[in-house]
Protein backbone atom coordinates (compact mmCIF):
# COMPACT_ATOMS: atom_id res chain seq x y z
CA UNK A 1 0.00 0.00 0.00
CA UNK A 2 2.79 2.43 0.90
CA UNK A 3 5.24 1.34 -1.79
CA UNK A 4 4.27 4.27 -4.11
CA UNK A 5 5.03 6.63 -1.19
CA UNK A 6 8.46 5.02 -0.77
CA UNK A 7 9.11 5.37 -4.51
CA UNK A 8 8.09 9.05 -4.53
CA UNK A 9 10.48 9.73 -1.65
CA UNK A 10 13.37 8.13 -3.54
CA UNK A 11 12.40 9.91 -6.77
CA UNK A 12 12.19 13.21 -4.91
CA UNK A 13 15.75 12.94 -3.63
CA UNK A 14 15.04 11.78 -0.06
CA UNK A 15 17.72 9.14 0.72
CA UNK A 16 15.41 6.71 2.51
CA UNK A 17 16.69 3.15 2.92
CA UNK A 18 14.78 -0.12 2.77
CA UNK A 19 15.50 -0.67 6.48
CA UNK A 20 13.87 2.67 7.34
CA UNK A 21 10.88 1.86 5.18
CA UNK A 22 10.42 -1.48 6.96
CA UNK A 23 10.63 0.29 10.33
CA UNK A 24 7.94 2.66 9.11
CA UNK A 25 5.67 -0.29 8.19
CA UNK A 26 6.35 -1.96 11.56
CA UNK A 27 5.23 1.18 13.38
CA UNK A 28 2.03 1.35 11.37
CA UNK A 29 1.33 -2.31 12.05
CA UNK A 30 1.76 -1.62 15.76
CA UNK A 31 -0.96 1.05 15.56
CA UNK A 32 1.20 4.03 16.47
CA UNK A 33 -0.92 6.54 14.51
CA UNK A 34 -4.26 4.90 13.69
CA UNK A 35 -6.96 7.31 12.42
CA UNK A 36 -4.65 10.31 12.96
CA UNK A 37 -3.54 11.96 9.71
CA UNK A 38 -1.35 14.53 11.43
CA UNK A 39 0.23 11.87 13.61
CA UNK A 40 0.83 9.72 10.53
CA UNK A 41 2.65 12.62 8.84
CA UNK A 42 4.97 13.22 11.81
CA UNK A 43 5.59 9.50 12.33
CA UNK A 44 6.51 9.05 8.66
CA UNK A 45 8.80 12.07 8.75
CA UNK A 46 10.53 10.88 11.93
CA UNK A 47 11.21 7.39 10.57
CA UNK A 48 12.05 8.23 6.94
CA UNK A 49 14.03 11.49 7.13
CA UNK A 50 17.53 11.48 8.64
CA UNK A 51 18.60 15.05 7.80
CA UNK A 52 16.60 18.26 8.12
CA UNK A 53 17.89 19.33 4.70
CA UNK A 54 15.44 16.84 3.18
CA UNK A 55 12.32 18.00 5.05
CA UNK A 56 11.04 20.09 2.15
CA UNK A 57 11.58 17.22 -0.27
CA UNK A 58 9.71 14.91 2.10
CA UNK A 59 6.78 17.34 2.30
CA UNK A 60 6.49 17.48 -1.49
CA UNK A 61 6.63 13.70 -1.82
CA UNK A 62 4.09 13.28 0.99
CA UNK A 63 1.72 15.75 -0.68
CA UNK A 64 1.98 13.94 -4.01
CA UNK A 65 1.55 10.48 -2.51
CA UNK A 66 -1.46 11.28 -0.34
CA UNK A 67 -3.15 14.01 -2.38
CA UNK A 68 -6.90 13.86 -1.85
CA UNK A 69 -6.73 12.03 1.49
CA UNK A 70 -8.35 14.96 3.24
CA UNK A 71 -11.24 14.81 0.78
CA UNK A 72 -12.52 11.42 2.02
CA UNK A 73 -16.04 12.02 3.23
CA UNK A 74 -17.07 11.41 6.81
CA UNK A 75 -19.71 8.89 5.71
CA UNK A 76 -17.06 6.79 3.98
CA UNK A 77 -14.93 6.83 7.11
CA UNK A 78 -17.87 5.94 9.37
CA UNK A 79 -18.71 2.97 7.16
CA UNK A 80 -15.12 1.72 7.37
CA UNK A 81 -14.20 2.23 11.03
CA UNK A 82 -15.68 3.06 14.41
CA UNK A 83 -15.03 6.73 15.13
CA UNK A 84 -12.78 7.45 18.14
CA UNK A 85 -14.26 9.57 20.92
CA UNK A 86 -12.13 12.59 19.93
CA UNK A 87 -13.59 12.48 16.42
CA UNK A 88 -17.11 12.45 17.83
CA UNK A 89 -16.34 15.56 19.84
CA UNK A 90 -15.33 17.35 16.66
CA UNK A 91 -18.88 16.87 15.37
CA UNK A 92 -19.83 19.93 17.40
CA UNK A 93 -17.76 22.02 14.95
CA UNK A 94 -20.85 22.68 12.88
CA UNK A 95 -20.81 24.09 9.39
CA UNK A 96 -23.70 26.52 9.28
CA UNK A 97 -25.56 27.77 6.24
CA UNK A 98 -25.43 31.43 5.25
CA UNK A 99 -29.08 31.78 6.34
CA UNK A 100 -28.26 30.46 9.81
CA UNK A 101 -25.28 32.77 10.12
CA UNK A 102 -27.38 35.77 9.08
CA UNK A 103 -29.80 35.09 11.94
CA UNK A 104 -27.08 35.53 14.56
CA UNK A 105 -26.64 39.17 15.46
CA UNK A 106 -23.48 40.77 16.80
CA UNK A 107 -23.57 42.26 20.28
CA UNK A 108 -23.01 45.78 19.03
CA UNK A 109 -19.34 46.78 18.93
CA UNK A 110 -16.03 46.11 20.63
CA UNK A 111 -16.70 47.89 23.92
CA UNK A 112 -20.03 46.10 24.40
CA UNK A 113 -18.40 42.78 23.53
CA UNK A 114 -15.65 43.15 26.15
CA UNK A 115 -18.12 44.34 28.79
CA UNK A 116 -20.33 41.30 28.19
CA UNK A 117 -17.36 38.91 28.32
CA UNK A 118 -16.40 40.30 31.74
CA UNK A 119 -19.95 39.65 33.00
CA UNK A 120 -19.92 36.09 31.61
CA UNK A 121 -16.62 35.32 33.38
CA UNK A 122 -18.10 36.51 36.68
CA UNK A 123 -21.40 34.60 36.29
CA UNK A 124 -20.41 31.30 34.66
CA UNK A 125 -19.72 28.42 37.05
CA UNK A 126 -19.02 25.42 34.80
CA UNK A 127 -18.38 24.01 31.32
CA UNK A 128 -20.92 24.76 28.59
CA UNK A 129 -21.45 23.39 25.09
CA UNK A 130 -23.73 24.20 22.18
CA UNK A 131 -25.53 27.27 23.48
CA UNK A 132 -25.76 30.93 22.53
CA UNK A 133 -24.85 32.72 25.75
CA UNK A 134 -22.16 31.16 27.94
CA UNK A 135 -18.44 30.68 27.25
CA UNK A 136 -18.29 27.23 25.64
CA UNK A 137 -17.84 25.15 22.52
CA UNK A 138 -19.84 24.40 19.40
CA UNK A 139 -22.55 27.02 19.80
CA UNK A 140 -23.40 30.52 18.64
CA UNK A 141 -22.25 32.38 21.75
CA UNK A 142 -19.84 35.27 21.07
CA UNK A 143 -17.38 33.64 23.50
CA UNK A 144 -15.72 30.25 23.11
CA UNK A 145 -14.47 27.83 20.48
CA UNK A 146 -15.56 25.65 17.53
CA UNK A 147 -18.81 27.50 16.92
CA UNK A 148 -19.89 30.55 14.95
CA UNK A 149 -20.67 34.15 15.77
CA UNK A 150 -20.18 37.12 13.42
CA UNK A 151 -18.35 39.13 16.09
CA UNK A 152 -16.90 37.22 19.01
CA UNK A 153 -13.93 36.39 21.23
CA UNK A 154 -12.20 33.08 20.41
CA UNK A 155 -11.07 31.24 23.56
CA UNK A 156 -9.22 27.91 23.60
CA UNK A 157 -9.32 27.06 19.90
CA UNK A 158 -6.12 26.15 18.03
CA UNK A 159 -6.83 27.90 14.74
CA UNK A 160 -9.31 30.25 13.08
CA UNK A 161 -12.17 28.66 11.13
CA UNK A 162 -14.44 31.53 10.10
CA UNK A 163 -11.96 34.42 10.67
CA UNK A 164 -14.64 36.50 12.41
CA UNK A 165 -13.23 36.78 15.95
CA UNK A 166 -12.47 40.34 17.06
CA UNK A 167 -10.13 39.08 19.80
CA UNK A 168 -8.32 35.80 20.47
CA UNK A 169 -7.80 34.91 24.12
CA UNK A 170 -4.92 32.49 23.73
CA UNK A 171 -1.17 32.55 24.22
CA UNK A 172 0.39 31.09 21.08
CA UNK A 173 3.95 30.23 20.21
CA UNK A 174 5.37 31.17 16.80
CA UNK A 175 8.58 30.08 15.12
CA UNK A 176 11.18 32.29 13.46
CA UNK A 177 11.36 32.49 9.69
CA UNK A 178 14.23 30.56 8.15
CA UNK A 179 16.74 32.96 6.59
CA UNK A 180 18.64 30.14 4.85
CA UNK A 181 15.90 29.07 2.46
CA UNK A 182 17.29 28.99 -1.06
CA UNK A 183 14.52 27.41 -3.14
CA UNK A 184 12.76 30.06 -5.21
CA UNK A 185 14.76 33.01 -3.91
CA UNK A 186 16.76 33.76 -7.07
CA UNK A 187 13.97 35.66 -8.83
CA UNK A 188 13.13 37.48 -5.60
CA UNK A 189 16.75 38.61 -5.32
CA UNK A 190 16.52 39.99 -8.85
CA UNK A 191 13.39 41.95 -7.89
CA UNK A 192 15.05 43.28 -4.71
CA UNK A 193 18.04 44.56 -6.71
CA UNK A 194 15.87 47.46 -7.85
CA UNK A 195 16.32 48.84 -4.35
CA UNK A 196 20.05 49.50 -4.39
CA UNK A 197 22.61 52.22 -4.03
CA UNK A 198 26.11 51.04 -4.80
CA UNK A 199 29.09 52.29 -2.80
CA UNK A 200 32.69 51.11 -2.43
CA UNK A 201 33.88 50.34 1.06
CA UNK A 202 36.09 47.89 2.91
CA UNK A 203 39.52 46.55 2.04
CA UNK A 204 40.95 46.89 -1.48
CA UNK A 205 40.17 43.37 -2.69
CA UNK A 206 38.69 43.81 -6.16
CA UNK A 207 40.83 44.08 -9.31
CA UNK A 208 40.64 47.57 -10.77
CA UNK A 209 41.03 46.65 -14.43
CA UNK A 210 40.86 50.19 -15.90
CA UNK A 211 43.28 51.43 -13.22
CA UNK A 212 45.66 48.53 -13.86
CA UNK A 213 45.71 49.23 -17.62
CA UNK A 214 46.33 52.92 -17.06
CA UNK A 215 49.10 52.36 -14.48
CA UNK A 216 50.77 49.69 -16.63
CA UNK A 217 50.79 51.98 -19.68
CA UNK A 218 52.31 54.81 -17.67
CA UNK A 219 54.92 52.70 -15.87
CA UNK A 220 55.97 50.47 -18.75
CA UNK A 221 55.52 47.30 -16.69
CA UNK A 222 52.57 45.47 -15.19
CA UNK A 223 51.26 47.49 -12.26
CA UNK A 224 48.25 45.74 -10.70
CA UNK A 225 45.74 48.05 -8.99
CA UNK A 226 42.94 47.00 -6.63
CA UNK A 227 40.02 48.83 -5.12
CA UNK A 228 37.29 48.18 -2.50
CA UNK A 229 34.41 46.04 -3.69
CA UNK A 230 31.07 47.61 -4.44
CA UNK A 231 28.26 46.78 -2.02
CA UNK A 232 24.63 47.70 -1.87
CA UNK A 233 24.61 50.58 0.60
CA UNK A 234 20.83 50.63 1.03
CA UNK A 235 19.70 50.17 4.65
CA UNK A 236 16.46 48.30 5.28
CA UNK A 237 14.33 47.70 8.38
CA UNK A 238 11.97 44.76 7.85
CA UNK A 239 8.87 44.09 9.97
CA UNK A 240 7.52 40.53 9.63
CA UNK A 241 4.03 39.50 10.71
CA UNK A 242 4.16 36.03 12.22
CA UNK A 243 1.66 33.45 13.46
CA UNK A 244 -2.10 33.09 13.13
CA UNK A 245 -3.32 33.54 9.57
CA UNK A 246 0.29 34.11 8.43
CA UNK A 247 1.03 30.40 8.99
CA UNK A 248 -0.41 29.73 5.54
CA UNK A 249 2.24 32.00 3.98
CA UNK A 250 5.34 30.85 5.88
CA UNK A 251 7.12 29.35 2.88
CA UNK A 252 6.67 32.44 0.70
CA UNK A 253 7.77 34.85 3.45
CA UNK A 254 10.80 32.68 4.22
CA UNK A 255 11.89 32.93 0.58
CA UNK A 256 11.57 36.71 0.73
CA UNK A 257 13.41 36.86 4.07
CA UNK A 258 16.25 34.66 2.78
CA UNK A 259 16.60 36.75 -0.38
CA UNK A 260 16.57 40.02 1.59
CA UNK A 261 19.31 38.85 3.97
CA UNK A 262 21.46 37.86 1.00
CA UNK A 263 20.82 41.09 -0.93
CA UNK A 264 20.99 43.79 1.79
CA UNK A 265 24.10 44.02 3.94
CA UNK A 266 22.42 46.57 6.19
CA UNK A 267 19.22 44.70 7.06
CA UNK A 268 17.46 44.86 10.41
CA UNK A 269 14.38 42.73 10.99
CA UNK A 270 11.72 42.55 13.70
CA UNK A 271 8.66 40.39 14.29
CA UNK A 272 5.15 41.55 15.16
CA UNK A 273 1.73 39.91 15.21
CA UNK A 274 -1.12 41.24 13.06
CA UNK A 275 -0.45 44.96 13.65
CA UNK A 276 2.41 47.07 14.98
CA UNK A 277 2.04 47.98 18.65
CA UNK A 278 4.29 49.12 21.48
CA UNK A 279 6.64 46.12 21.33
CA UNK A 280 8.43 43.99 18.72
CA UNK A 281 10.82 41.07 19.08
CA UNK A 282 13.78 39.35 17.43
CA UNK A 283 13.13 35.74 18.42
CA UNK A 284 9.71 34.11 18.52
CA UNK A 285 10.91 31.62 21.10
CA UNK A 286 11.48 34.54 23.48
CA UNK A 287 8.67 36.78 22.30
CA UNK A 288 7.11 36.94 25.77
CA UNK A 289 10.39 37.57 27.60
CA UNK A 290 12.54 39.71 25.30
CA UNK A 291 10.32 42.38 23.79
CA UNK A 292 11.93 45.55 22.47
CA UNK A 293 9.91 48.78 22.79
CA UNK A 294 8.82 50.00 19.37
CA UNK A 295 9.82 53.55 20.32
CA UNK A 296 13.39 52.28 20.75
CA UNK A 297 13.32 50.79 17.24
CA UNK A 298 11.90 54.02 15.81
CA UNK A 299 14.75 56.00 17.35
CA UNK A 300 17.48 53.45 16.56
CA UNK A 301 17.15 53.54 12.75
CA UNK A 302 17.24 56.90 11.00
CA UNK A 303 14.97 58.14 8.21
CA UNK A 304 17.57 57.03 5.64
CA UNK A 305 16.39 53.44 6.19
CA UNK A 306 13.85 51.88 3.83
CA UNK A 307 10.97 50.31 5.77
CA UNK A 308 9.15 47.19 4.57
CA UNK A 309 6.20 45.56 6.33
CA UNK A 310 5.32 41.98 5.37
CA UNK A 311 1.94 40.70 6.51
CA UNK A 312 -1.51 39.65 5.35
CA UNK A 313 -3.17 42.58 7.20
CA UNK A 314 -6.02 40.18 7.97
CA UNK A 315 -7.36 40.77 11.46
CA UNK A 316 -10.24 42.29 13.35
CA UNK A 317 -10.60 45.98 12.39
CA UNK A 318 -10.60 46.76 16.11
CA UNK A 319 -6.93 45.70 16.25
CA UNK A 320 -6.17 48.71 14.06
CA UNK A 321 -8.72 51.24 15.22
CA UNK A 322 -9.11 50.73 18.99
CA UNK A 323 -6.98 50.75 22.11
CA UNK A 324 -7.39 47.33 23.72
CA UNK A 325 -8.18 45.71 20.40
CA UNK A 326 -4.89 43.80 20.09
CA UNK A 327 -5.03 40.06 19.61
CA UNK A 328 -3.08 38.81 22.62
CA UNK A 329 -2.62 41.72 25.01
CA UNK A 330 -4.22 44.99 26.04
CA UNK A 331 -2.66 47.76 23.94
CA UNK A 332 -2.76 51.28 25.33
CA UNK A 333 -2.71 52.87 21.87
CA UNK A 334 -4.49 51.77 18.72
CA UNK A 335 -2.54 50.01 15.98
CA UNK A 336 -3.05 52.79 13.44
CA UNK A 337 -1.15 55.17 15.75
CA UNK A 338 1.96 52.98 15.63
CA UNK A 339 1.70 52.42 11.88
CA UNK A 340 1.50 56.19 11.37
CA UNK A 341 4.62 56.68 13.50
CA UNK A 342 6.53 54.13 11.44
CA UNK A 343 5.49 55.84 8.18
CA UNK A 344 6.57 59.21 9.56
CA UNK A 345 9.97 57.89 10.69
CA UNK A 346 10.75 56.11 7.40
CA UNK A 347 9.32 58.07 4.44
CA UNK A 348 10.41 55.33 2.01
CA UNK A 349 8.10 52.49 3.04
CA UNK A 350 5.87 49.78 1.62
CA UNK A 351 3.63 46.92 2.76
CA UNK A 352 3.97 43.52 1.03
CA UNK A 353 0.87 41.33 1.32
CA UNK A 354 0.96 37.55 0.60
CA UNK A 355 -2.83 37.48 0.14
CA UNK A 356 -3.72 37.53 -3.60
CA UNK A 357 -4.60 41.07 -4.63
CA UNK A 358 -7.96 39.97 -6.03
CA UNK A 359 -9.04 39.04 -2.48
CA UNK A 360 -8.05 42.27 -0.73
CA UNK A 361 -11.51 43.77 -1.07
CA UNK A 362 -13.06 40.97 1.00
CA UNK A 363 -11.23 41.90 4.23
CA UNK A 364 -11.99 45.18 5.97
CA UNK A 365 -8.65 45.33 7.80
CA UNK A 366 -6.70 45.12 4.54
CA UNK A 367 -8.59 48.17 3.34
CA UNK A 368 -7.72 50.03 6.55
CA UNK A 369 -4.00 49.26 6.25
CA UNK A 370 -4.00 50.25 2.56
CA UNK A 371 -5.57 53.55 3.53
CA UNK A 372 -3.00 54.15 6.30
CA UNK A 373 -0.18 53.37 3.86
CA UNK A 374 -1.75 55.54 1.16
CA UNK A 375 -2.02 52.59 -1.26
CA UNK A 376 1.63 51.61 -0.80
CA UNK A 377 0.53 48.00 -0.40
CA UNK A 378 1.80 45.52 -2.97
CA UNK A 379 1.17 41.80 -3.48
CA UNK A 380 3.97 39.46 -2.42
CA UNK A 381 4.70 38.43 -6.00
CA UNK A 382 7.68 39.13 -8.23
CA UNK A 383 5.74 41.91 -9.93
CA UNK A 384 4.58 43.31 -6.58
CA UNK A 385 8.08 43.25 -5.07
CA UNK A 386 9.47 44.93 -8.17
CA UNK A 387 6.82 47.66 -7.98
CA UNK A 388 7.47 48.19 -4.25
CA UNK A 389 11.24 48.48 -4.74
CA UNK A 390 10.73 50.94 -7.57
CA UNK A 391 8.37 53.06 -5.47
CA UNK A 392 10.80 53.19 -2.52
CA UNK A 393 13.88 53.75 -4.65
Amino acid sequence: MFLPFFEKLRAGGVPVSLREYLSFLEGLAAGLCTYDIEGFYYFARATLVKDERFLDRFDRAFSQAFQGLEAISSSEVMEAVALPEEWLRKLVERTMTEEEKAQIEALGGFEKLMETLKQRLEEQKGRHQGGNKWIGTGGTSPFGAYGYNPEGVRIGQHESRHQRAVKVWDKREFRDFDDNVELGTRNIKVALKRLRSWARHGAAEELDLPGTIRATAEAGYIDVKTRPERHNAVKVVLFLDVGGSMDAHIRLVEELFSAAKAEFKHLEYWYFHNCLYEGVWKSNRRRWDEVTPTFEVLHRYGPDYKCIFVGDASMSPYEITHAGGANEHWNQEAGHVWLARARAQWPAHAWLNPVPERAWGHTASIGLVREIFEDRMYPLTLEGITAAMKAMG
